[in-house]
């Protein structure tokens, strides 16, 4: 007699899936029957940690300086960090306000954890990264993804947190530069969303995982976009040594907190995660030095050519991109004339022309049918490969 299998916990209802995974399943397919493809389709930066950080890596681990640190950090990385805002952004953060976590999963899980009730409703943007709806309804707070369409820059505004905040709303969540679209919420915009989520009491957690990859919003003098940080320290923020430090295998990210949330986030880190890596961690020290800071920046730039390169190639094939992306590595890209919805393009890409690309209906429901996310974390000749094959495909 066959037992009964146990019960799955009830809030796996409310996870999907990344549908996406269908795509890169039946690209694995294909790759193994010899065709190459050109992966548009990764969030991951083609650069390796640079020398430098992979020398105290190494360092760290012949020292045997390998043993559990404090649940918040290193004292010396959260230092390092509090010294990158002042030197790149010019902002005063104390370093007893920076926690230091298990990547940025790791941070907006903490996040998440230390303000939302079960039942809460946190407003954000459809479209929008698809885990971030998921560490909501993973402690069981309800994401409520409002439509924001390209005419506000597919980002929240504050008219929707003044429209849409109810008694059960708890936070406004919001990423700058957003996956997909690669779109900010542009300055003035963003201290109104402050200013309306401060008068209601709730929380504002900004994701700034690839904020440093800013290219038409920074700041002249200092080579970096306004963070929100400078809006007040009741701002939660979320960054990540990932994208622009390109360490996204160490699994190593940050959160700036308000005073009051520290010890809070401390206890849940004590707990769930004891500590980030403490590899990562002494490796991530070196990121701040002059010679890795250098090699960052020529990265952004290089990121910034490939932008420059495919936003327009990709406007002359008939694909329409309505709100240029000012930062990470995505461009969101209009499919509806040429097929009938993004699954069909992605697929009529990848087998007819051997170009791997994200549908739009991972990010959400507003529109999403009619979009694609093209990545230019790839190698700029790949780049012009996919655009290559893909001019031939669509135009016949």
């Amino acid at each position: 007699m066959q037992l009964p299998s146990p019960a799955l916990a009830a809030r796996l209802a409310n996870i999907e899936p990344f549908h996406a995974m269908e795509i890169v399943k039946a690209a694995d397919a294909l790759e193994r029957a010899g065709r190459d493809l050109v992966y548009l389709a990764l969030g991951e930066p083609d650069f390796a940690a640079p020398e430098p950080v992979q020398r105290a890596a190494l360092a760290a681990m012949q020292a045997g300086a390998t043993r559990y640190t404090a649940a918040l950090g290193l004292p010396e990385l959260r230092e390092a960090i509090s010294g990158f805002y002042a030197r790149c952004y010019g902002l005063d953060i104390a370093p007893e306000r920076i926690a230091v976590t298990a990547g940025a999963s790791g941070a907006l899980l903490l996040a998440c954890l230390a303000t939302l009730d079960p039942g809460s409703e946190v407003l954000m943007s459809d479209p929008g990264y698809p885990c971030n709806r998921n560490f909501v309804a993973a402690v069981d707070a309800v994401p409520r993804a409002l439509p924001c369409g390209p005419e506000q820059r597919f980002q929240l505004e504050a008219r929707q947190i003044a429209t849409h905040w109810t008694a059960r709303t708890r936070a406004a969540l919001i990423a700058s530069p957003s996956n997909p679209t690669g779109t900010s919420v542009l300055p003035d915009e963003l201290a109104a969303i402050a200013r309306e989520v401060r008068a209601r009491g709730g929380h504002l957690i900004v994701d700034e995982i690839y904020h440093a990859l800013s290219y038409d919003l920074a700041d002249p003098v200092t080579g970096f976009a306004r963070s929100a940080l400078a809006l007040g320290d009741d701002i939660v923020t979320v960054n990540s040594f990932s994208k622009f430090f390109g360490m996204t295998g160490w699994r190593l990210g940050w959160l700036v907190l308000p005073p009051g949330l520290v010890r809070a986030v401390e206890k849940l880190a004590q707990n769930l995660f004891i500590c980030a890596s403490t590899v990562s961690q002494r490796a991530a020290l070196a990121c701040f030095g002059d010679d890795a800071m250098a090699t960052f920046l020529a990265r952004r730039d290089e990121f910034r050519r490939r932008r420059d390169f495919l936003l327009p190639a990709l406007r002359e094939l008939d694909l329409g991109v309505p709100v240029t992306p000012d930062g990470a590595f995505y461009i969101y890209a209009d499919i509806h004339r040429h097929a009938p919805d993004s699954d069909a393009f992605a697929l009529r890409m990848l087998e007819r022309a051997g170009v791997v690309l994200v549908p739009g209906k991972d990010f959400g429901r507003a529109g999403t049918r009619d979009f694609v996310r093209f990545s230019y974390a790839t190698g700029f000749e790949r780049i012009e490969l996919a655009v290559e094959r893909m001019a031939r495909e669509l135009r016949g």
